[in-house]
């Protein structure tokens, strides 16, 4: 055991700034993932210590937990939704990191974060076709953060060329696109 948990600390610490990102969102899902069984079988409900770390649409709760800004991009409903995202920060991000530097890459992924987080609380406040969805909705996941990247290195060089399984070459602004569009 003391030998598996050498070989992650010194794969963490060797890693790259993405690979860190990824072990810090899995090591977060985990976390809770492992509170909330023990919640359910001590039958402890901690959904309300959780989600102060969740982002809230309601300004008024927002205010009383500011973190969340941040903390939200840490959290994901699941296993998929964390799959995707992760997905999709190491492809983005290794691509990101041959053109730019870690700490640029650090900078967009949590000012994209930051941006979506505030565009999210924007929407829900002040367009009325999101308010009729919920009025307490929350907002969960590193996407805001994962799509900054992709859109920033797209962004820098649109025209790079990707192979797709079964469609080809693919530019990496049409990717960006795509990605916006089903979003």
């Amino acid at each position: 055991m003391n030998s598996i948990l050498a070989s992650l600390k010194n794969e963490y610490n060797r890693g790259s700034v993405v690979n860190k990102l990824i072990y810090f969102n899995i090591i977060v899902f985990i976390i809770l993932s492992v509170l909330n069984l023990f919640s359910y079988m001590f039958q402890i409900n901690i959904n309300p210590h959780v989600k102060k770390f969740y982002l809230p649409s309601d300004l008024n709760v927002f205010a009383t937990q500011p973190w969340s800004l941040i903390s939200y991009m840490f959290l994901h409903n699941g296993l998929i939704h964390l799959f995707f995202n992760l997905i999709w920060l190491h492809f983005g991000g290794k691509l990101f990191l041959q053109y730019l530097n870690p700490k640029q890459l650090l900078t967009t992924y949590f000012f994209g974060g930051v941006c979506g987080g505030l565009l999210f609380i924007i929407l829900y406040n002040y367009i009325p076709a999101f308010k009729l969805l919920s009025a307490n909705a929350l907002a969960v996941g590193s996407s805001a953060s994962v799509y900054a990247i992709m859109i920033a290195i797209a962004t820098y060089v649109p025209n790079y060329s990707i192979q797709i399984p079964f469609i080809g070459f693919l530019k990496l602004k049409y990717i960006a696109i795509f990605m916006i569009t089903m979003d």
